[in-house]
């Protein structure tokens, strides 16, 4: 009976016929392959195939090494090699090792939909993802691995900001994945597998990540379809946001201080999505109004008079709402008072403030919960 040493040797040359089979069938040669046999010597020319349990290849020019013998002789001819002569074989300056996974490389931005990498997966294969580069928010910059904060409005609210994540499937219930800047894993079912940042806004992004993902092929599978596989075909939008007619309920606890001209909820809405606010707290609204609930003092005064304050409508230190869009302009202000159900007019990001015309002399805070339910990325 073989030893264990020369069965592991058995097992490693079938692998890396099976690994020849394939690559013959999926890349086109040029006279730039190489067989390095166990003797020591080196045979380059074009890979044929593996010939009546055989390695066939057609020999190319002569080849000097650094010590000026010719390590490859009989130029145009074919040569055979039995399996136990070679050591390794090179296709194209890569090892058939390197040659066992397929790689793509997708750039990752941040947007309103997770990116399509085009690469269908299936349960139990093995993927290598690697991924670089700089996504700025604002003037944050966000790198695969994310920041040292979360995002209670992101996809994986309690992992970091930024982070690198991914999806199987368009399924909106599939399990999230964290990937940051490097990981391996094994795919958990079949399916098209998209990525995106872990971030809640995306409005003010801008950049990408650039992800290579390695999948290894089953070298062992007799039915494979991993050609058909490997064809690129537009695969189904998976938004970052419910589909219309679906709708996800929200919670986010903000704290708006006296002083504020505009706290920024982490909230994206978008024309139609409903909110509903109810506020507490205390804030000082200058020395002359003194301390105010949400409702703001009473209306009166140079403010009111001359309309100076953001609403003129409500008293001073009133709590207050208004979105920013995407190019930086900001919607009419709203009063929102210690509750209010209201629904978004424009697309951007949900900002609260106080309805103040002086801001240098208020002090304390509103405690506001905001609840809210998108009801998706609307059809094109």
């Amino acid at each position: 009976m073989p030893s264990g040493a020369a069965e592991g040797r058995e097992i490693n040359m079938k692998k890396l016929i099976l690994a020849l089979v394939v690559l013959l069938l999926t890349v086109s040669f040029a006279a730039a392959d190489t067989i390095y046999l166990r003797d020591g010597r080196t045979v380059q020319g074009t890979l044929i195939g593996f010939v009546n349990g055989r390695f066939a290849i057609r020999v190319g020019l002569p080849r000097s090494t650094t010590t000026g013998v010719s390590t490859t002789s009989g130029a145009g001819e074919i040569q055979y090699f039995r399996p136990n002569e070679v050591d390794r074989v090179e296709i194209e300056g890569r090892s058939l090792d390197d040659l066992r996974f397929d790689i793509r490389t997708v750039q990752v931005s941040l947007g309103p939909n997770w990116i399509d990498t085009g690469l269908d997966v299936r349960r139990n294969e093995r993927l290598q993802i690697r991924a670089s580069g700089t996504i700025l928010a604002g003037r944050t910059r966000i790198t695969p691995d994310g920041l040292r904060q979360s995002d209670s409005t992101a996809p994986l609210p309690r992992a970091a900001e930024g982070l690198l994540i991914g999806v199987i499937g368009n399924d909106l219930n599939s399990a999230t994945m964290e990937i940051g800047s490097s990981r391996e894993f094994v795919a958990d079912g079949d399916g098209r597998l998209y990525l995106t940042a872990n971030r809640g806004s995306y409005t003010d992004a801008r950049g990408s990540f650039t992800v290579e993902i390695r999948r290894e092929r089953d070298l062992t599978a007799e039915d494979d379809n991993i050609f058909d596989r490997r064809r690129d075909r537009t695969g189904v939008v998976r938004p970052r946001r419910p589909r219309v007619g679906t709708s996800v309920p929200r919670e986010q606890e903000v704290e708006v201080p006296g002083t504020s001209r505009g706290v920024d909820t982490g909230i994206d809405v978008r024309v139609g999505d409903q909110l509903t606010f109810t506020a507490t707290g205390r804030v000082i609204a200058g020395s002359r109004i003194g301390e105010v609930g949400p409702e703001g003092g009473r209306s009166s005064g140079f403010g009111s008079i001359m309309g100076t304050r953001p609403v003129p409508t409500v008293g001073p230190g009133a709590l207050i709402g208004f979105i920013r869009t995407a190019d930086g302009q900001v919607s009419q202000p709203f009063p929102i008072g210690s509750q209010l159900t209201f629904t978004a007019n424009a697309d951007g990001r949900l900002l609260l403030a106080i309805n103040d015309d002086d801001y240098s002399d208020n002090g304390g805070a509103f405690q506001v919960r905001v609840r809210y339910a998108t009801t998706g990325d609307r059809q094109q």
